[in-house]
């Protein structure tokens, strides 16, 4: 690989070099997960590649996930099969090969209280079973991912300390994915992407575009520049009907609420919830760094225009309170709520009677004008959804490239665990940068490799080093995206002054 530093400085030599020759093999539209996979799959194949993105890396969908990297058990449960060993596949591909530094193997425990009954505990143990079928169909073994098993009451509380322990007759334990940071993985392709020559243009929007290319315009000095290209990608997620006509989209809206760890009294699993009623759903909470606990996930059908930052509703914020203080011993209240993040899928319209019911495969979509359209799918399926999009375009229009590459092409920063476990930096460091951690150290002495501020971990030279190779450009970058403090409106005020210094250098 090339050069994987974003910054600035490159951003503007690439569109002066794209005004000065626009064409272009592969325009992608949309810096999501998937669209900067497609990017790092098109440029890794020798292709000239244009990755252009309205806003920022991951503005959207993808970094409003639960950090999950799953197997795709809920697949099983209701017969696709298809779906959950593809997930299944690519969970193993993330966690060994591209980005072992940002995934690491999970532990979700299911406690089995009076509320669940007998009946209900055997079909989840006989789910768990299937799931470790799943892992060894996906050639991921057992020493990566451990094999699921029952568990004592005792070791229910030694994961989740706040656990109610009356009635409660011990437990179920799976192992799955967990991410570091959903937004760090898109950072990470695409950072991996331009290393291969591909163009990242962030704040470069394109309101029309069809398979021969598309205008582009730089929204920070409003220079246009109409591109020309054999393969143009639509991967904007719920946005995709705004460039793909005849498309309708149902989105469906997932909700999270931030949680301090001390509400948890010091989580280590991922504590899973049954909702009654509802076999089969669950709300979760999910220790997350900045010593937080993320609590989700709902499914809501969220009609109308769609909000560039989607908000919690009310009654989800309840939803999720009410469920998962079934399984505590002292419920958490609104107070507990440090702040909420919610996601919109992008799920094509099938016409079913609820979101839930509509399928999570991925779709590819080419268009009378040739624009081919990505939607659907999940996070743990990015890859693949990438490459099928791709290999519909190459097919298409007959652009001649090497073979796919990315079922074992390592992300900048990645290596093995034990290349990982011998970097000299702290390991929150190497959990959010891997191999690159002592590059971030090397930033600046003691005094910016502290706190910015009380409410984080991360540090002025975090923030340097997002603005130097990281491509973040204001402050939103910073805080939102390329760290998460944002998470925390209150947090978030602490570190503004922080974030403006760093990018005034």
């Amino acid at each position: 690989m090339k050069n994987t530093s974003l910054n600035a400085d490159r951003r503007t030599r690439e569109l002066d070099e794209l005004d000065a020759d626009p064409r272009v093999d592969v325009l992608v539209i949309g810096a999501g997960v998937t669209g900067a996979g497609v990017a790092l799959d098109a440029a890794s194949r020798g292709l000239s590649v244009v990755l252009a993105e309205k806003r920022d890396l991951a503005f959207g969908t993808s970094r409003w996930s639960s950090k999950l990297v799953h197997g795709g058990l809920r697949y099983l449960a209701s017969g696709q099969v298809g779906i959950a060993h593809e997930s299944a596949v690519e969970r193993g591909i993330l966690i060994n090969r591209t980005a072992p530094h940002l995934v690491r193997a999970f532990p979700q425990v299911i406690p089995l209280h009076p509320s669940v009954s007998a009946k209900d505990a055997a079909l989840t143990r006989v789910g768990l079973l299937a799931g470790d079928l799943l892992r060894m169909a996906a050639h991921t073994s057992s020493a990566t991912l451990p094999r699921s098993r029952r568990i004592s009451p005792a070791e229910v509380v030694r994961h989740a300390p706040t656990v109610r322990a009356a009635g409660l007759r011990g437990g179920l334990m799976g192992w799955d994915g967990q991410l570091n940071d959903d937004a760090r993985l898109v950072v990470a392709l695409a950072r991996t992407a331009a290393g291969f020559g591909a163009k990242v243009l962030t704040r470069t929007e394109v309101k029309q575009a069809t398979g021969a290319g598309a205008v582009l315009t730089d929204t920070l000095t409003g220079r246009s520049i109409d591109v020309g290209a054999r393969v143009v990608i639509n991967a904007t997620g719920v946005w995709a009907g705004e460039l793909a006509t005849g498309l309708t989209l149902r989105p469906s809206r997932g909700t999270h609420l931030v949680v301090s760890q001390e509400a948890f009294g010091g989580l280590s699993c991922g504590l899973t919830v049954p909702v009654p009623g509802h076999f089969g759903r669950y709300v979760f909470a999910l220790p997350a760094p900045d010593d937080r606990v993320y609590v989700g996930l709902t499914d809501e059908d969220a009609p109308g225009p769609v909000p560039d930052e989607p908000r919690a509703a009310e009654s989800e914020i309840d939803f999720l309170l009410e469920t998962i203080n079934l399984a505590l011993a002292s419920g958490l209240t609104r107070h507990d709520v440090l702040g909420t993040f919610s996601g919109l899928r992008p799920l094509l319209d099938t016409g079913s009677g609820t979101t839930a019911d509509i399928s999570r495969k991925h779709q590819v979509i080419t268009g009378a004008d040739g624009l081919i359209t990505v939607v659907g799918g999940k996070l743990t399926t990015y890859r693949r959804m990438a490459q099928d999009a791709l290999d519909a375009g190459i097919a298409r229009s007959g652009v001649a490239c090497g073979p796919c590459r990315t079922t074992t092409l390592p992300l900048v920063g990645a290596a093995s665990r034990a290349q990982l476990g011998a970097v000299r930096a702290p390991g929150r460091l190497v959990h959010r940068y891997g191999t690159e951690a002592s590059n971030v150290l090397a930033v600046g002495g003691p005094e910016l490799n502290r706190p910015i501020c009380g409410a984080t971990e991360v540090t002025t030279a975090e923030l340097l080093f997002a603005v130097r190779h990281e491509g973040a450009l204001d402050v939103a970058d910073l805080l939102d995206r390329r760290t998460r403090i944002g998470l925390s409106p209150e947090a978030r005020a602490t570190a503004v002054a922080a974030a403006e210094a760093a990018l005034a250098g």
